[in-house]
């Protein structure tokens, strides 16, 4: 019975390497022009019955649909910091904003909240606030589920609804994804 149960799970998992969505709220199964507004994931381990260990939690998309990187939840931190027009840096866990010389034209007073929960997921303020230069954000996925497709930062709103998916470079190796940002509002790691 335990090997009939974990050549069941191989197959599952092969299917979903092989495209199949396990991204649905309401049903593993789901049409492919389901709403990229769907979050979060199952966790591959629910869907297999505990046996996340033998897969070491890959999940998969469909057709190029986005979803948020499940991880385990950081704790809520936040840090302010004044950045003016020669620009610095905001460390806030271990996510980094990069905000380069002349982005801004006055001295701000800038907040990044690291936020609780499934995902990793940043909030900046003031809200809003749109930068002459393009910023850089880096965000870690270190303690996220291991997913082989590449990952983006993705701007969301508060219900964590993917609103646009950034052009972005996911280093693998290092566990990181950087994009250019032009505006405060709140990121997330998404795949």
């Amino acid at each position: 019975m335990k090997w009939t149960r974990r050549f069941f799970s191989l197959g599952l998992v092969f299917a979903l390497l092989a495209g199949v969505s396990c991204t649905a709220v309401d049903s593993p199964i789901e049409p492919v022009a389901q709403s990229v507004q769907q979050q979060p994931s199952y966790l591959l381990g629910d869907l297999l019955g505990g046996v996340d260990d033998l897969v070491d939690g890959t999940v998969g998309t469909v057709l190029g649909i986005t979803d948020l990187l499940v991880c385990t939840s950081e704790p809520y931190e936040v840090a302010t910091q004044t950045i003016g027009k020669d620009g610095g840096e905001i460390q806030i866990g271990n996510h980094t904003l990069v905000i380069p010389k002349d982005a801004l034209r006055k001295k701000t007073t800038i907040t990044a909240e690291q936020m609780p929960g499934r995902t990793n997921s940043l909030r900046f303020s003031p809200e809003g606030l749109r930068f002459e230069k393009s910023a850089e954000l880096t965000m870690s996925y270190q303690n996220c589920l291991v997913v082989l497709l590449k990952k983006s930062i993705v701007y969301t709103d508060e219900k964590l609804n993917i609103l646009e998916v950034l052009r972005s470079l996911d280093i693998f190796g290092k566990k990181t994804v950087t994009a250019p940002i032009d505006h405060f509002s709140r990121y997330a790691v998404a795949y």
